[in-house]
């Protein structure tokens, strides 16, 4: 897949930057040519000889080399790539391609460039989490930078959190779909998945048995097919899959926000389980239990996200698809929800407790569309997602 590929591999200055050795390496273990580029702060971290050796091409550091301006100017380096990869992309790094700036060689690159381009962000979880970085993102999403990762995990400092450098196979499975010449290439598709959490108090919370397995494994399927997947999910008992543009939230409005900021999509497919309530006001201390006293809890009416998206008049996704879980009259009331919701297909099943499909390892839908109800059979919840993915992209044509 990636023999004959050309990869502008600029390195960051942090400390993952010693996992772009191993990315080299095996970037050009399936063919591909690796241009490497350093920053200054990079080489406080590895040296230029060593990624010189495993790229097998010297390594570009300065803006102003007039040797290499002879040979290969700045502007033509930056071009001649079909793929620009920054690994690690640092807080610092991301600030200056967010705001536009040249002030060495990999920034100057990164600006002049019309190759598309991909990060793998990597910093301390507080500066991932900074407003300032959170913002940096955005406009690199929107100006259609892909992104991969950050994990979570222990960082070199001592904290844990999201901010750790995607592993290698991570980063290399996204350089590889990006130039899968599947049906979904070039195609956005947000998936929701997982239940939400609405507070009581800070100890309890409504919920429900959801466990974001489907979810996740559509958002796999979709990916196997080429497409951009970002995925929005809810606090569920499967990991997030490898590859997405990764929003973690806790409550219902938690979502909306999330789901509102990854639009334009081409395509959205709502598996959440969302919480259609919570308590109009979670008290801020756990609520004591007291003999003979039940407390007296109010409810507001969560948003409705599928609806809020179906219903857009302008920025709405081509094909919109619902769930619907049910535990009678499947199909009557799947149809009824696809109607009020306004949304394209709805992915009904049956979740009564003896079927065992809530939290369970199978699935057994029914697809309501405008054509009518088309029952599949029984299957794993991975075969549903390849049979959904592969409907959708028939869909989007």
């Amino acid at each position: 897949m990636l023999a004959g590929k050309r990869i502008l591999l600029i390195i960051g200055g942090g400390i993952a930057a010693y996992k772009g050795l191993d990315l080299i390496r095996r970037l050009r273990e399936r063919g591909a040519t690796v241009t490497p580029v350093m920053t200054r702060a990079a080489e406080q971290f590895v040296t230029p000889l060593s990624v010189s050796a495993l790229a097998g091409e010297a390594v570009h550091r300065d803006l102003f080399d007039l040797t290499k301006e002879a040979e290969m100017g700045h502007i033509q380096l930056s071009r001649v790539a079909d793929l620009v990869l920054v690994v690690p992309a640092t807080a610092d790094l991301m600030a200056k391609m967010g705001s536009g700036l040249a002030g060495d060689l990999a920034t100057t690159l990164l600006m002049a460039t019309d190759t598309p381009v991909m990060i793998a962000p990597a910093m301390n979880v507080r500066m991932w989490q900074h407003p300032a970085t959170q913002r940096n993102l955005a406009v690199l999403k929107a100006d259609g930078v892909t992104v991969v990762g950050p994990d979570d995990g222990d960082m070199a400092c001592g904290e844990f959190g999201p901010g750790r450098l995607s592993e290698v196979p991570d980063i290399l499975a996204a350089v590889e779909r990006h130039f899968a010449a599947g049906p979904l290439a070039g195609q956005r598709v947000l998936v929701t998945s997982g239940p939400t959490h609405e507070p009581i108090d800070p100890v309890r919370y409504i919920a429900n048995r959801s466990s974001g397995a489907q979810g996740t494994a559509i958002a796999e399927a979709l990916l196997r097919l080429g497409a951009e997947v970002i995925f929005v999910t809810g606090p569920a008992d499967v990991a997030p899959p490898d590859g997405v543009a990764l929003h973690r939230v806790e409550t219902a409005r938690q979502m909306l926000d999330a789901v509102q900021a990854a639009l334009p999509v081409d395509a959205a497919v709502f598996a959440a389980a969302v919480a259609d309530w919570r308590v109009r006001e979670a008290s801020d201390r756990k609520i004591k239990k007291q003999a003979g006293t039940l407390p007296a809890l109010h409810f507001d009416e969560n948003p409705d996200i599928l609806a809020t998206v179906a219903q857009m008049a302008t920025g709405r996704p081509g094909l919109v698809v619902g769930f619907a879980a049910e535990t009678n009259d499947v199909v009557e009331n799947a149809t009824a929800k696809r109607a009020r919701k306004g949304c394209d297909w709805i992915v009904a099943n049956d979740v009564r407790p003896e079927t065992g499909i809530m939290g369970g390892a199978e699935n057994a839908v029914t697809l309501i569309t405008s054509e009518g109800a088309e029952a599949w059979p029984r299957m794993g919840k991975r075969a549903v997602a390849e049979r959904l993915a592969e409907r959708l992209a028939a869909a989007l044509g």
